[in-house]
């Protein structure tokens, strides 16, 4: 039988208080807090931080505090991430992101969503992984839901929902995000 933790990342309904993910929550919770009292010359300090909290990345990403995210460990991101002030993950699945990608301020990516039933919803949750690639540009404000892919060398338009995938490069706009067209030289 799965615990509740392999449930969680397996897309599957999960207790959300079962004592091991809240220990976990915790772990991430205290790190973030921690991240985002640092000053900008306390860089050694906040690259450690981010290698004990990402599940990979942590050696060559930026992030501007403040930051939050609910694991950390589910968040897997490739060389030069970059992340700008106030943005939010909420990593109750993976969240992969690729080389060079950037996101404004304020972008939150969201793996975690809720049943409909309102009796089920009381007790159990559960996630779909996101999945973003290389070279994307994500605008501030930008929301991306859960169970979205997001193609490489894509851009997504400031304030977008971006509610459905996204292939790759191309202009996405709008709530909810929409291809706007294809991205050439």
């Amino acid at each position: 039988m799965r615990n509740e933790r392999e449930k969680m990342l397996a897309g599957e309904l999960y207790d959300a208080l079962d004592a091991e993910l809240v220990k976990g929550r915790d772990r991430a919770r205290d790190l973030c807090q921690i991240l985002n009292a640092t000053r900008e010359g306390d860089q050694g300090v906040r690259r450690q931080i981010l290698k004990d909290l990402l599940g990979k990345g942590g050696d060559s990403a930026w992030l501007q505090p403040p930051f939050y995210c609910d694991y950390g460990t589910n968040i897997e991101l490739g060389e030069r991430v970059y992340f700008n002030f106030n943005c939010v993950i909420l990593d109750v699945c993976k969240v992969t992101i690729g080389d060079f990608a950037f996101f404004g301020p304020a972008v939150q990516i969201y793996t975690a969503t809720h049943p409909l039933n309102a009796a089920l919803r009381r007790t159990q949750e559960f996630g779909k992984p996101i999945t973003i690639g290389s070279d994307v540009w994500v605008g501030g404000g930008a929301i991306i839901c859960p169970g979205v892919t997001i193609g490489s060398k894509t851009v997504i338009g400031a304030g977008s929902v971006v509610t459905k995938s996204i292939p790759d490069g191309v202009l996405a706009v709008g709530n909810p995000c929409r291809v706007v067209r294809a991205i050439t030289d």
